[in-house]
């Protein structure tokens, strides 16, 4: 396996430049007789269809859900970074860059970081031409809040459902490609193999959730944005639905998988609350610009507490540990979400944790009450607090919040190079479903930024690059033996699974899987409790394939063979994450090896040995798959020890 990141030449500001001003293009008339299919109707997916449609390829968008709306990035609450500066507090481009980088512990590429930070001011241009209704401030310009990782104000949010309102804002733009019939629109669609002819992506193998029939379509280049693969965990702040599927496919079909134990802890969400939940609600991490963060000081406070004999209103002020204030003054609570996250298990597991599990810590809004008034609060943060209210049933504007870590986000994916191509020509990956820009650990409101710059401002530069040479490949009818022979190994996974007929349902199966994840490869890991993952894995994997028990048939809707299907993708990325964090012996981001800290309890990192992106090959069913390095090179940001005092 070559990995060649295609970076462009000259100085780091300049290289997209160079690097549009040199590509090559595709006139108008040869666009009409180019495919591409887009996988994915989130931010990335129906942005980059919407753009391909404008430009005038032909394209063909896929989504599970029954509307491109219900994708889950609508979930992403909280905001989205530029570096517009409005509020003349010292932001630059330079300084988004550089906090990129730091806030991912130095395991980014810098030049892709670089241009998703010089593209972040268009993407808020975009977003409001388009109707998007960013808060504002009393004199008209958009407001900004803070978020982890940064000292500067530059999140740009509507309310607390800002995902919500900028994915409108892609699906209009999406649906009026649909209407002008640029773009081919395909719902309740799960896209099960990728096929692959003469080394080169050139269409996927479609089923229908409804009907379970299987289609074959060609294109000329294929872009995945199907997300993270946060679910391998059972418990995590994504839907339900979110999988990572298509990431095992094209592994499976040749692209390297990168840094795949990278995986973002949260820590605002709702702590787990029963062994039958089927997953965690994630609270914004906006909570954190006005919310303290503490814990009682007293153990017997602590204690009273889980059991019902205090509440946390009768903590006082001075018996009260604002833990992040103490350990981090400079940036307090708005510390990165893994420094956050290890900060409040490291309370908790010394014996200071709240809630009836003693897993929880509490988000305080009582100061800012105080100091803005309940209405200021409610207007920034009103369908947070209702959301809350609902599942807890307690009031958070008269008792603090309980909060505690979950699994959130990945920043491993599908490697791609500098134009987001992966390993496997013509086919490309975007937003989350890559590893390119955050990193061991992504900061808050940097999600939704580089969904919408993958969709809008990049791939419609880098895809063209690809597709200049290929104007004169003919379409494929489907029929070619690549495309059959795609399907027939798709078909027959699923009739394996029907054929086990054995006595485990599959969500006990990835519960258990799930448990494994979270004990041994979840907030901290080490070399024995990483061994166990694997060997556990495996005997997870045999208990599927020789035990599992699916009703029903291929045809027509079968929602359990669905997630029979997935599973098995997640026990192959459980596998590989828990491979990944066993080489890496260092701690850095998300990854936290327990025999790599500090004094103090910080990440350890080992630049001399673990400054690459661990890259991962596929070598076939039940084979251990080989790592390959790409070597991190800095030229501009000076790799230090991460430090938020």
């Amino acid at each position: 396996m070559k990995l060649d990141s295609r970076i462009p030449q000259g100085p780091l500001a300049q290289k997209w430049e160079n690097y549009k001003n040199n590509q090559k293009l595709v006139n108008p008339s040869n666009k009409r007789n180019l495919d591409i299919i887009v996988v994915g109707t989130g931010l990335a997916g129906a942005s980059a269809a919407a753009s391909f449609g404008e430009m005038g390829f032909k394209v063909k968008n896929f989504t599970i859900q029954d509307s491109p709306r219900r994708a889950h990035s609508i979930a992403a609450q909280g905001g989205i970074n530029a570096a517009k500066n409005y509020p003349n507090d010292g932001d630059s481009v330079h300084r988004l860059f550089y906090d990129t980088v730091k806030g991912g512990d130095y395991r980014a590429r810098e030049a892709n970081v670089y241009r998703l930070a010089q593209v972040s001011n268009d993407i808020i241009d975009q977003c409001v031409a388009q109707g998007v209704p960013f808060a504002r401030e009393y004199g008209g310009l958009l407001d900004n809040r803070s978020f982890g990782g940064a000292q500067v104000s530059r999140t740009f949010y509507a309310k607390g459902q800002t995902g919500q309102q900028l994915l409108i804002g892609a699906y209009q733009s999406l649906m009026r490609q649909v209407n002008a019939g640029t773009v081919d629109l395909y719902t309740r669609t799960e896209i099960v193999d990728i096929v692959i002819v003469d080394g080169k992506a050139r269409g996927v193998i479609a089923r229908n959730l409804v009907t379970g029939e299987f289609t074959r379509h060609f294109a000329h280049a294929v872009v995945l944005a199907t997300g993270g693969y946060g679910n391998t965990f059972f418990l995590s702040t994504n839907a339900m639905g979110s999988n990572g599927s298509a990431a095992i496919k094209a592994f499976e079909k040749g692209a390297a998988f990168a840094n795949p134990c990278f995986a973002q802890i949260h820590p605002t969400c709702i702590p787990v609350h029963g062994e039958f939940q089927s997953k965690l609600t994630l609270m914004s991490e906006s909570l954190r610009n006005d919310g303290r963060i503490w814990v009682p000081k007293k153990k017997e406070d602590a204690e009273a507490i889980r059991a019902n004999k205090l509440k946390p209103t009768d903590i006082k002020e001075e018996d009260r540990d604002y833990y992040l204030e103490r350990r981090y003054p400079a940036f307090g609570n708005l510390v990165p979400r893994d420094v956050a996250s290890r900060a409040a298990k490291e309370r908790c597991d010394a014996g200071f944790g709240v809630g009836s599990t003693g897993l929880a810590v509490y988000l305080d809004f009582k100061s800012s009450i105080e100091r803005l008034g309940e209405e200021t609060i409610r207007a920034r943060y009103g369908n947070l607090f209702q959301m809350y209210d609902k599942i807890v049933d307690d009031n958070p504007y008269e008792t603090p919040m309980m909060i505690y870590p979950a699994i959130h986000y990945t920043m491993g994916g599908i490697w791609v190079d500098y134009e987001l191509q992966t390993t496997v020509p013509g086919l490309f990956a975007a937003g989350e479903a890559n590893f390119s820009d955050h990193g061991a650990n992504r900061l808050g409101a940097s999600a939704l930024m580089q969904g919408l710059a993958d969709g809008y401002f990049v791939l419609p530069y880098t895809i063209q690059n690809y597709l200049a040479d290929d104007i004169r490949t003919p379409r494929m009818t489907g029929d070619e033996k690549e495309f059959v022979e795609a399907e027939t190994t798709a078909k027959a996974k699923f009739e394996k699974i029907l054929a086990v007929k054995g006595k485990r349902s599959v969500d006990s199966l990835h519960k258990e899987l799930g448990l494994v994840m979270w004990d041994f490869v979840g907030m901290a890991r080490n070399k024995e409790g990483l061994q166990h993952a694997i060997d556990r894995i495996a005997e997870i994997k045999k208990e599927f394939w020789t035990n599992v028990k699916i009703p029903g048939s291929t045809d027509g809707m079968n929602v359990e063979l669905e997630k029979a299907s997935r599973l098995t993708d997640f026990i192959t990325i459980g596998d590989l994450m828990a491979r990944d964090a066993l080489q890496r012996e260092e701690s850095c981001g998300g990854h936290f090896r327990e025999e790599y800290q500090t004094e103090e309890g910080e990440a350890l990192r080992q630049d001399d040995k673990f400054a690459y992106s661990a890259c991962w090959e596929y070598q076939g069913q039940d084979v251990a798959p080989v790592m390959h390095k790409e070597e991190l090179t800095f030229e501009v940001v000076k790799i230090a020890q991460r430090n938020y005092k």
